[in-house]
Protein backbone atom coordinates (compact mmCIF):
# COMPACT_ATOMS: atom_id res chain seq x y z
CA UNK A 1 0.00 0.00 0.00
CA UNK A 2 1.59 3.52 -0.56
CA UNK A 3 1.50 6.41 0.97
CA UNK A 4 -0.64 8.60 -1.08
CA UNK A 5 -3.08 5.63 -0.30
CA UNK A 6 -2.64 5.37 3.34
CA UNK A 7 -2.77 9.11 3.60
CA UNK A 8 -6.16 9.07 1.52
CA UNK A 9 -7.64 5.73 3.36
CA UNK A 10 -6.67 7.62 6.68
CA UNK A 11 -8.32 11.04 5.60
CA UNK A 12 -11.60 9.38 4.75
CA UNK A 13 -11.55 7.53 8.28
CA UNK A 14 -11.30 10.72 9.88
CA UNK A 15 -13.93 12.25 7.75
CA UNK A 16 -16.44 9.42 8.29
CA UNK A 17 -15.76 9.80 12.26
CA UNK A 18 -15.90 13.37 12.39
CA UNK A 19 -19.16 13.27 9.93
CA UNK A 20 -20.77 10.32 12.76
CA UNK A 21 -19.86 12.13 15.78
CA UNK A 22 -21.42 15.46 14.70
CA UNK A 23 -24.80 13.66 13.17
CA UNK A 24 -24.84 12.13 16.65
CA UNK A 25 -24.64 15.19 18.52
CA UNK A 26 -26.90 17.21 16.35
CA UNK A 27 -29.46 14.21 16.77
CA UNK A 28 -29.21 14.17 20.68
CA UNK A 29 -29.10 18.03 20.85
CA UNK A 30 -32.77 17.58 18.87
CA UNK A 31 -34.15 15.44 20.97
CA UNK A 32 -33.01 17.17 24.05
CA UNK A 33 -34.42 20.10 22.73
CA UNK A 34 -38.16 18.97 22.07
CA UNK A 35 -37.71 16.95 25.16
CA UNK A 36 -37.32 20.32 27.16
CA UNK A 37 -40.09 21.86 24.73
CA UNK A 38 -42.50 19.18 25.40
CA UNK A 39 -41.96 19.53 29.19
CA UNK A 40 -42.09 23.38 29.37
CA UNK A 41 -45.47 22.92 27.15
CA UNK A 42 -47.06 20.35 29.65
CA UNK A 43 -45.67 22.46 32.71
CA UNK A 44 -43.84 19.59 34.35
CA UNK A 45 -40.09 21.60 34.93
CA UNK A 46 -41.39 23.88 37.54
CA UNK A 47 -39.64 21.84 40.28
CA UNK A 48 -36.81 20.97 38.54
CA UNK A 49 -35.92 25.07 37.54
CA UNK A 50 -36.83 25.91 41.15
CA UNK A 51 -33.99 23.21 42.47
CA UNK A 52 -32.11 24.38 39.78
CA UNK A 53 -31.97 28.02 40.29
CA UNK A 54 -31.43 27.62 44.01
CA UNK A 55 -28.45 25.26 43.35
CA UNK A 56 -27.13 27.72 41.18
CA UNK A 57 -27.30 31.14 43.85
CA UNK A 58 -25.85 28.80 46.12
CA UNK A 59 -22.80 27.76 44.02
CA UNK A 60 -22.06 31.31 42.85
CA UNK A 61 -22.56 32.98 46.31
CA UNK A 62 -24.31 36.00 47.65
CA UNK A 63 -23.84 39.55 46.27
CA UNK A 64 -22.34 38.87 43.20
CA UNK A 65 -23.83 40.94 41.18
CA UNK A 66 -21.10 43.01 39.56
CA UNK A 67 -18.89 40.03 37.74
CA UNK A 68 -21.82 38.06 37.48
CA UNK A 69 -23.46 41.14 35.28
CA UNK A 70 -20.19 41.85 33.30
CA UNK A 71 -19.98 38.11 32.31
CA UNK A 72 -23.94 38.07 31.26
CA UNK A 73 -22.70 41.37 28.90
CA UNK A 74 -20.65 38.83 26.64
CA UNK A 75 -23.62 37.29 25.35
CA UNK A 76 -25.91 40.49 24.91
CA UNK A 77 -26.70 41.96 21.08
CA UNK A 78 -24.42 45.02 22.15
CA UNK A 79 -21.58 42.71 22.48
CA UNK A 80 -21.43 40.53 20.07
CA UNK A 81 -22.29 42.67 17.61
CA UNK A 82 -19.05 44.70 18.07
CA UNK A 83 -17.23 41.22 18.35
CA UNK A 84 -18.68 40.24 15.28
CA UNK A 85 -17.79 43.26 13.32
CA UNK A 86 -14.36 43.01 14.93
CA UNK A 87 -13.75 39.17 13.69
CA UNK A 88 -14.90 39.87 10.01
CA UNK A 89 -12.82 42.66 9.84
CA UNK A 90 -9.70 40.61 10.56
CA UNK A 91 -11.00 38.01 8.37
CA UNK A 92 -11.32 40.48 5.62
CA UNK A 93 -7.54 41.19 6.46
CA UNK A 94 -6.69 37.65 5.57
CA UNK A 95 -7.73 36.42 2.31
CA UNK A 96 -7.49 33.14 2.35
CA UNK A 97 -10.56 33.14 5.24
CA UNK A 98 -12.51 35.62 3.19
CA UNK A 99 -15.34 33.16 3.40
CA UNK A 100 -15.85 33.58 7.54
CA UNK A 101 -16.71 37.19 6.61
CA UNK A 102 -20.23 35.23 5.71
CA UNK A 103 -20.16 32.36 8.70
CA UNK A 104 -20.14 35.05 11.60
CA UNK A 105 -23.11 37.08 11.00
CA UNK A 106 -24.58 33.94 9.65
CA UNK A 107 -24.18 32.42 12.85
CA UNK A 108 -24.61 35.49 15.24
CA UNK A 109 -28.03 36.94 12.93
CA UNK A 110 -29.24 33.51 12.56
CA UNK A 111 -28.95 32.36 16.29
CA UNK A 112 -31.15 35.52 17.14
CA UNK A 113 -33.62 34.83 14.35
CA UNK A 114 -34.10 31.28 15.29
CA UNK A 115 -34.27 32.36 19.17
CA UNK A 116 -36.98 34.78 18.40
CA UNK A 117 -38.95 32.42 16.36
CA UNK A 118 -38.91 29.61 19.21
CA UNK A 119 -39.57 32.03 22.05
CA UNK A 120 -42.93 33.20 19.94
CA UNK A 121 -43.50 29.41 19.74
CA UNK A 122 -43.42 28.38 23.27
CA UNK A 123 -44.24 31.96 24.57
CA UNK A 124 -43.11 31.23 27.98
CA UNK A 125 -42.89 33.67 30.63
CA UNK A 126 -39.89 35.09 32.20
CA UNK A 127 -39.75 34.05 35.86
CA UNK A 128 -41.14 35.93 38.80
CA UNK A 129 -39.18 38.66 40.41
CA UNK A 130 -35.66 39.06 38.56
CA UNK A 131 -32.67 40.73 39.80
CA UNK A 132 -32.00 42.90 36.60
CA UNK A 133 -34.34 44.03 34.37
CA UNK A 134 -35.15 41.75 31.06
CA UNK A 135 -37.49 41.76 28.47
CA UNK A 136 -39.73 39.10 26.26
CA UNK A 137 -40.09 35.44 26.57
CA UNK A 138 -38.18 33.31 28.08
CA UNK A 139 -38.14 29.67 26.46
CA UNK A 140 -35.27 29.40 24.95
CA UNK A 141 -33.12 31.49 26.53
CA UNK A 142 -31.23 33.89 23.86
CA UNK A 143 -28.00 34.80 25.69
CA UNK A 144 -27.47 31.01 26.13
CA UNK A 145 -28.32 30.23 22.73
CA UNK A 146 -25.86 33.02 21.36
CA UNK A 147 -23.32 31.92 24.12
CA UNK A 148 -23.02 28.51 22.20
CA UNK A 149 -23.10 29.89 18.60
CA UNK A 150 -21.18 32.09 18.83
CA UNK A 151 -18.14 31.01 21.18
CA UNK A 152 -18.95 27.88 20.07
CA UNK A 153 -17.53 29.36 16.23
CA UNK A 154 -14.58 30.38 17.83
CA UNK A 155 -13.68 26.84 19.44
CA UNK A 156 -14.84 25.56 15.97
CA UNK A 157 -11.77 28.36 14.37
CA UNK A 158 -9.15 27.87 16.98
CA UNK A 159 -9.72 24.17 16.24
CA UNK A 160 -9.42 24.35 12.47
CA UNK A 161 -6.42 27.10 12.81
CA UNK A 162 -4.51 26.75 15.91
CA UNK A 163 -2.89 23.29 14.21
CA UNK A 164 0.53 24.15 15.03
CA UNK A 165 2.44 21.14 17.71
CA UNK A 166 3.87 24.24 19.47
CA UNK A 167 0.17 25.68 20.00
CA UNK A 168 -1.21 22.38 21.50
CA UNK A 169 -1.33 23.93 24.88
CA UNK A 170 -2.80 26.88 23.98
CA UNK A 171 -5.24 25.75 21.61
CA UNK A 172 -6.45 23.51 24.69
CA UNK A 173 -6.20 26.20 27.08
CA UNK A 174 -8.43 28.55 24.51
CA UNK A 175 -11.29 25.99 24.24
CA UNK A 176 -11.45 25.02 27.84
CA UNK A 177 -11.38 28.58 28.61
CA UNK A 178 -14.37 29.23 25.89
CA UNK A 179 -16.91 26.49 27.46
CA UNK A 180 -16.66 27.51 30.49
CA UNK A 181 -17.41 30.29 29.39
CA UNK A 182 -20.35 29.58 27.52
CA UNK A 183 -21.64 27.76 30.77
CA UNK A 184 -21.06 30.14 33.10
CA UNK A 185 -22.79 32.47 31.09
CA UNK A 186 -25.74 29.90 31.17
CA UNK A 187 -25.07 30.07 34.76
CA UNK A 188 -25.50 33.92 34.98
CA UNK A 189 -29.12 33.77 33.62
CA UNK A 190 -30.52 31.69 35.93
CA UNK A 191 -28.56 33.61 38.51
CA UNK A 192 -30.18 36.80 37.94
CA UNK A 193 -33.29 35.02 37.50
CA UNK A 194 -34.10 36.38 33.99
CA UNK A 195 -34.23 32.58 32.88
CA UNK A 196 -35.07 29.44 34.24
CA UNK A 197 -32.42 26.11 33.94
CA UNK A 198 -34.42 24.75 31.40
CA UNK A 199 -34.31 27.89 29.12
CA UNK A 200 -30.80 28.05 29.27
CA UNK A 201 -30.50 24.36 28.50
CA UNK A 202 -32.99 24.45 25.46
CA UNK A 203 -30.75 27.56 24.61
CA UNK A 204 -27.20 25.90 24.62
CA UNK A 205 -29.24 22.99 22.71
CA UNK A 206 -30.80 25.07 19.62
CA UNK A 207 -27.25 26.64 19.51
CA UNK A 208 -25.52 24.02 19.45
CA UNK A 209 -27.56 22.15 16.64
CA UNK A 210 -27.45 25.85 14.99
CA UNK A 211 -23.42 25.86 14.67
CA UNK A 212 -23.67 22.05 13.52
CA UNK A 213 -26.11 23.52 10.34
CA UNK A 214 -24.06 26.25 9.89
CA UNK A 215 -20.55 25.62 9.28
CA UNK A 216 -20.83 22.69 6.69
CA UNK A 217 -24.18 24.13 4.98
CA UNK A 218 -21.49 27.50 4.24
CA UNK A 219 -18.85 25.49 3.88
CA UNK A 220 -20.53 23.73 1.11
CA UNK A 221 -21.81 27.10 -0.83
CA UNK A 222 -17.92 28.10 -0.40
CA UNK A 223 -16.86 25.19 -2.22
CA UNK A 224 -19.56 25.26 -4.82
CA UNK A 225 -18.91 28.95 -5.13
CA UNK A 226 -14.82 28.07 -5.58
CA UNK A 227 -15.93 25.67 -8.20
CA UNK A 228 -17.82 27.73 -9.89
CA UNK A 229 -15.55 31.04 -10.41
CA UNK A 230 -12.63 28.40 -11.28
CA UNK A 231 -14.95 27.13 -14.27
CA UNK A 232 -15.69 30.57 -14.86
CA UNK A 233 -12.15 31.80 -15.47
CA UNK A 234 -11.02 28.50 -17.28
CA UNK A 235 -14.31 29.63 -20.08
CA UNK A 236 -13.01 33.42 -20.22
CA UNK A 237 -9.48 32.02 -20.59
CA UNK A 238 -10.54 29.59 -23.55
CA UNK A 239 -12.58 32.38 -24.99
CA UNK A 240 -9.72 34.54 -24.64
CA UNK A 241 -7.31 31.90 -26.73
Amino acid sequence: MTNHLRRLLAGLTLFVAEFTVTMLIGILGVIMFLFLGREVLNQQVTAFDEQATNWVRELLGPNQLGWIRGVTFLASANFIVIAALLLIGGFLLRRRHRWYMLLVPVVAIGSIVLNLTLKNAYQRPRPAMPVVAAQGLSFPSGHAMIAASFYGLLIYLVQTHMRRPSLRWVRRLTIVGLLLLILLIGLTRVYLRVHYTSDVLAGFMAGGVWLLIAIPLLKRIENETKKRFKKTLQSAGKQAL
